[in-house]
């Protein structure tokens, strides 16, 4: 350090030196201290984490599943009469151009319970459908347990369980042929479905052949549902997309295409974006009020160790250390110490959120941005809470400091 008048500097090595003294030699306290800064923190990168994984594995979901595919389904009638699509529905809208293949689905008027035994309202809230055999493939469905339907199974009592049906049935394997009753009927389990998230419906059914659907239960050839994929390249043109949709609903009903919905399950998805980032905001909020009370703890503590150092600050003025080297010092200190804290915080802040999305079976992200941030923020807290101690302890008269107090 120099003391030349005017154009004192100090090195760096003597404010790391000086910087921290008061953290080595109290070491309990600038645990604590630090603390404060760590968890304001590590609340902040871990709510940034996981919001950042659950978004990642939305993209992973829907670039699985596919953000092209559409369901179109009866709306509302003007008259309040119930709509419905003609039995070619699905062929019409597959001829469209910009379509590239579609598939219906039929609901059956059957009830779906493990055995006769069970009362027939006793369901489970499990849904009897008929389905085409593309269906699968339009949803970008996986078998999980034996095999989908096809040309020869579709036409015999044979039926497919979705996840959460086959959850509620209590049906965990297909090895040895298990049953379900069907209206009046015992229908083999085949296959087992893996959980589709852009078909929830589909999750939570029992589905069957067209043909056995309409020899068993009088099958009505109209459409509940049905599936559309639509060319990739209509989702960079928003304008080209939306024509799609309105030429859809015109070609299944041309006199009523107000009463087609046409709707995109991914958009589901995405919806919850927007209610995740509120709930964001709030944590985010809550993150930055700990990091206010650790900066403020920070302040406090700085002020304390003016006072105790009295002596100390003193002596290096006596020896020719200027106000503007004691400033530094304090500032030094207080911004050391929230680094601390921070660089704490952004390991907890990433474990945590590594363990969570884990858990969730989530993509792990971790922005690395608001690693950085989370350092640079704590620094500048800490900087800031450090400027009145550290204006306090450059204020104070040599004299003054070195006198014994009574």
């Amino acid at each position: 350090m120099t003391s030349n008048t005017g154009f004192s500097r100090i090195k760096v090595a003597d404010a790391i030196g000086v910087g921290t003294l008061g953290l080595r030699t109290r070491k309990t306290r600038t645990l604590l201290t630090a603390l404060g800064i760590a968890i304001g923190i590590a609340a902040m990168i871990s709510v940034l984490g996981i919001t950042s994984s659950s978004d990642a594995q939305l993209k992973s979901e829907l670039a699985a599943l596919g953000p092209n595919l559409l369901e179109i389904t009866p709306g509302d009638s003007f008259t309040g009469a119930e709509v419905s699509f003609p039995a070619d529905a699905a062929k019409v809208v597959e001829r469209i151009g910009t379509v590239e293949s579609s598939s219906a689905v039929f609901v059956v008027n059957a009830s779906v319970r493990r055995n006769e035994f069970i009362p027939k309202q006793q369901t489970g809230g499990i849904t009897a459908l008929a389905v085409d055999l593309e269906m699968l493939s339009m949803i970008d469905g996986v078998v999980a347990e034996g095999q989908f339907l096809d040309l020869t199974s579709a036409s015999l009592p044979n039926v497919v369980l979705g996840s959460v049906a086959a959850e509620r049935l209590g049906i965990v394997s297909t090895l040895r042929s298990p049953q379900v009753f069907l209206g009046d009927t015992y229908f083999t389990v085949i296959g087992i479905l893996a959980a589709a998230p852009l078909a929830p419906n589909i999750e939570r059914a029992a589905l069957m052949g067209v043909e056995i659907a309409t020899e068993l239960f009088d099958l009505q050839l109209e459409p509940s549902l049905i599936y559309a994929r639509v060319n990739e390249e209509l989702l960079d043109d928003q304008r080209r997309f939306d024509e799609t949709r309105a030429v859809i609903a015109a070609s299944v009903l041309p006199n009523a295409p107000s009463e087609v919905s046409v709707s995109r399950p991914s958009d589901l998805l995405t919806a919850r974006t927007s209610t995740r980032n509120a709930f964001t905001g709030l944590l985010l909020g809550l993150g930055a009020v700990a990091l206010l009370v650790g900066g403020v703890g920070i302040a406090n503590v700085m002020v304390i160790s003016v006072i105790e150092r009295r002596t100390e600050i003193g002596v290096r003025r006596a020896l020719g250390a200027l106000r503007g080297h004691i400033r530094l010092q304090f500032v030094f200190e207080s911004a050391l110490l929230a680094a601390l804290g921070g660089v704490a915080g952004i390991i907890l802040g990433a474990s945590i959120t590594v363990a969570y999305a884990s858990s969730r079976d989530w993509v792990i992200s971790v922005p690395t941005t608001s690693l950085g941030a989370g350092v640079g923020l704590a620094v500048a807290i800490g900087t800031i809470a450090g400027l009145y101690p550290a204006a306090r302890a450059a204020r104070l008269d040599p004299a003054e400091a070195v006198r014994p107090r009574v």
